[in-house]
């Protein structure tokens, strides 16, 4: 788990600083940031969280290994974008990265059926997430057999991946992971994943059909998306107090990442109304949800990772350690979307990587802790 966790973190530091500095192409700066270190995480995270919601056994070293085999295939598209691979790259990456999902979903599944009983829902988002991203990819490889049609498939796999693939993986995991970090149970959570999932699956169609064809359909599914997850922030408010969460850093992090999604939405509809350009958007989306998301998720995951087994001294000290400074961090990543939606991108990315490094000077001192 470390591998793909140290590569996510500098790809994402990585695409930050080139896209401050104006260096590489879009495309490729934004794929290093997703292709390299966030798709490869969410198959790590599945890899930890399906065996505890299945209550099966650990994975095998192959399953283990497909986070690092996604990075590669991620980079391979970096260089094609970049144009130091030759563009056909990008296919064999797209090509490399299906397969790779195909093989997770079916363990998944695999996985559901082997459970003793019923399978905790939360199985049910992970796989959701991944049969989005295989139609994302299927929307690239789309583009060698229907090339006229490039920017509607383009559209496709932009949206299947921010809102199905990282949507679902995001909020099927934090109704579980969220009461975990504050040690508190939700009994509630399992109810909302059982409840939620076909309406958050039908939410992303209309949104990914939405923008590229009809874009009042967008705007619908953005706007029950937003609804239903304003729903979890105020059930979370109402089940553990408002100050129980911003008082531990991991718990403050992640409410902040919800958040951040609901200005995200909404900056979406302005976008499908002409009122925003697109690129601001997406970075938005990235400074104020996926990164308060990341650094809240691994101030809780990465210990287990670091220390697997029983609660044990040296995992509590990292944690304690990780946490620190989350309340601040998530102030300066909301701070950043905002300013990218207000026109100041160069502020923003200093804002957004200055918390990357305050989160990753953190990571550094781990090592002291290291049995």
């Amino acid at each position: 788990m470390l591998i793909p966790v140290a590569l996510t973190l500098l790809a994402l530091t990585g695409g930050a600083i080139l896209a401050l500095l104006g260096a590489g192409s879009p495309a490729a700066v934004a794929h290093l940031a997703f292709a390299v270190g966030i798709v490869p995480l969410i198959f790590a995270a599945m890899t930890h969280f399906v065996p505890v919601l299945t209550r099966t056994g650990d994975p095998s070293r192959s399953i283990r290994r497909l986070p690092v085999f996604a990075q590669f295939a991620g980079l391979t598209a970096v260089f094609g974008m970049q144009g130091w691979l030759p563009y056909a790259a990008i296919y064999l990456a797209a090509a490399v990265d299906l397969v790779l999902a195909l093989i997770l979903l079916r363990w998944i599944f695999a996985r559901a059926r082997a459970t003793l009983g019923s399978p905790h829902p939360g199985w049910r988002w992970y796989a959701g997430a991944l049969v989005f991203l295989i139609l994302a990819l299927l929307a690239v490889l789309s583009t060698l057999v229907w090339p006229e049609q490039w920017a509607h498939w383009r559209l496709l796999h932009l949206h299947l991946n921010v809102f199905g693939l990282i949507g679902l993986a995001a909020f099927g995991t934090l109704p579980v992971l969220l009461p975990t970090v504050l040690g508190k149970p939700d009994p509630e959570a399992a109810g909302w994943l059982r409840r939620r999932f076909w309406l958050i699956c039908i939410f992303v169609v209309l949104l990914a059909l939405g923008a590229a064809t009809f874009w009042p359909l967008s705007v619908m599914g953005g706007a029950l998306f937003l609804v239903l997850v304003l729903g979890l922030i105020v059930r979370w408010i109402r089940r553990f107090g408002l100050r129980t969460l911003l008082a531990d850093g991991a718990s403050c992090a992640l409410l902040a990442a919800a958040c951040g999604w609901q200005l995200c939405l909404l900056a979406g509809a302005l976008h499908a109304f002409g009122w925003l350009p697109a690129r601001p958007t997406l970075w938005a989306w990235a400074a104020a949800f996926l990164l308060p998301l990341v650094t809240g998720a691994l101030s809780q995951l990465l210990p287990v990772w670091v220390w697997p087994g029983p609660i044990s001294s040296e995992r509590q000290r990292l944690r304690a350690l990780l946490v620190v400074g989350g309340q601040g961090r998530s102030v300066v990543f909301m701070t950043a979307g905002v300013l990218f939606l207000g026109g100041l991108p160069e502020l923003a990315t200093i804002l957004s990587v200055s918390g990357l490094l305050w989160f990753v000077a953190g990571l550094v001192r781990y090592r002291q802790f290291r049995p």
